[in-house]
């Protein structure tokens, strides 16, 4: 590192201007396992603390990117982590025009220079849920969209708990050792279990897939009885 507080200042600002003139790229991934769900993932980070999440226009109208995004018609909600952000849409709305304006809705907002959101976001001053709240609104979920979503192909994703902030779940029927489980844990189950509970740091699978692949958790084994003589 340079003795000079000035040069290492001047590098640093040389930097960010290299990175500031890179093209901006945004990739879109849609949930295998809900239609109404999409990640969109930039080249840029957006927001370096915890997740954010806006499930109403007045909610997002307090942050620069949440302002833009929100006043989408058909934007229902805003997850935004890191370097994603996962939008929920209305029923009605049609991805083939959404995309589009949310990908030129991004972008703008970082050309403009302004922080995508305030330092505080994220901090509500709301008490933190506690796991068997989380668990309920992971529960919730189950119940009202995803299950019915995999029905239809024999399968179903079961709460096992909610322990730390970490979710461990089954699957059963046709989704026990079917080779595409992973896919559709990571890119669909995750993006919803985000929007209902963005507090949850990991999804952990405790299903026994068989196929000589042993379960990715089990609980802690009880300690066997003694006989008495």
């Amino acid at each position: 590192m340079s003795e000079s507080p000035v040069a290492d200042l001047a590098l640093a600002l040389a930097l960010a201007l290299a990175r500031a003139d890179q093209p901006i790229s945004i990739r879109a991934e849609m949930s295998l396992a809900d239609g109404d769900t999409c990640k969109f993932t930039v080249s840029r980070s957006l927001h370096a603390g915890g997740p954010v999440l806006w499930v109403s226009r007045g909610q997002a109208a307090d942050a620069p990117l949440g302002g833009r995004l929100g006043g989408l018609r058909g934007v229902a909600s805003v997850l935004v982590a890191g370097n994603v952000v996962t939008i929920g849409k209305a029923p009605g709305a049609s991805w083939t025009v959404l995309k589009a304006a949310i990908g030129a809705a991004i972008r703008a907002q970082l050309q403009s220079g302004v922080p995508a959101l305030p330092e505080t976001a994220g901090a509500t001053g709301a008490p933190a849920r506690s796991d068997a709240e989380l668990g309920a609104a992971v529960q919730q979920l189950l119940d009202r969209e995803v299950n019915r979503a995999i029905a239809h192909h024999g399968g179903k994703i079961s709460l096992v708990e909610v322990r730390d902030r970490r979710l461990f779940i089954t699957m059963s029927g046709g989704c026990q050792g079917c080779a595409s489980s992973q896919v559709t844990l990571q890119q669909g189950f995750e993006v919803m279990v985000k929007r209902v509970a963005p507090e949850i740091t990991a999804i952990v699978d405790a299903t026994d897939h068989a196929a000589g692949r042993r379960p990715f958790y089990r609980p802690p084994a009880t300690a066997a009885m003694t006989p008495t003589p």
